[in-house]
């Protein structure tokens, strides 16, 4: 079995082979970045071990998970706009978590929690099944390269882990502004079932930044995916 990959139990049928969606080293930690980490991470972190939402947010409301949070701006923009709902967002790109972390601090947004480390485990291990109101992946690693398509996030395994979190009618949102990626997931979307999808409903909430408008200075298409759980 190459680096990388691994045999993961899913919550239900036979092991399924996951493979990492995203490279190993995930950036360099400045002195900065450590600083903005141990002064801010301690009040946004969950606890160990599997979620609890009243002991994580202090409160029973909405829970929405954003997978691969980079700089926070799509999360922080939706914690103001849903001051009802609480998201926790997970990454491995310790810079992008840190300024997100300040970031947070500056706007206020007592709603958002953050965690570090891999998406699937996150979901598989400490989300129980039926708790969540939606997920976010927005502009995921998007491995162009037929050869590396098993490395992309949206998977056969990863659609049945996600429908499986979600709550009757919870909401799957995809973001790219890569046109295979976005044919891959509808594809994928279409061959898992039991979605109802549309296409090209932007979230009015989530502001233009990062790799979204890297992609619209290169002239490509933002493609809108939102899947909801049939």
């Amino acid at each position: 079995m190459a680096h990388g990959e691994m045999t993961v139990h899913g919550t239900a049928g036979p092991a399924r082979e996951w493979i990492r969606s995203y490279a190993a080293r995930r950036g360099r930690r400045s002195a900065l970045t450590l600083e903005r980490m141990e002064r801010f991470l301690p009040e946004r972190a969950i606890p160990e071990g599997p979620l609890d939402p009243v002991q994580a947010f202090g409160r029973s409301a909405p829970l929405v998970i954003e997978i691969g949070c980079g700089h926070g701006a799509a999360a922080i923009a939706y914690c103001r706009t849903h001051p009802d709902h609480d998201l926790l967002a997970v990454d491995v790109h310790t810079p992008g978590v840190a300024r997100m972390l300040a970031a947070a601090d500056e706007a206020g947004v007592p709603n958002l929690r953050v965690t570090m480390g891999d998406a699937v485990f996150l979901l598989r291990d400490r989300i129980a099944p039926g708790s969540v109101h939606a997920v976010h992946l927005f502009f995921p690693d998007p491995w162009p390269k037929e050869r590396h398509a098993k490395r992309r996030f949206v998977s056969p395994f990863t659609l049945e882990l996600i429908a499986s979190r979600l709550e009757p009618g919870g909401a799957f949102l995809v973001a790219t502004d890569q046109e295979h990626y976005f044919a891959h997931t509808l594809e994928a979307l279409r061959e898992h079932g039991g979605w109802d999808v549309v296409v090209g409903e932007r979230p009015s909430w989530r502001p233009t930044a990062g790799f979204e408008a890297k992609g619209m200075r290169a002239g490509r298409a933002i493609h809108e995916i939102r899947a909801v759980r049939a």
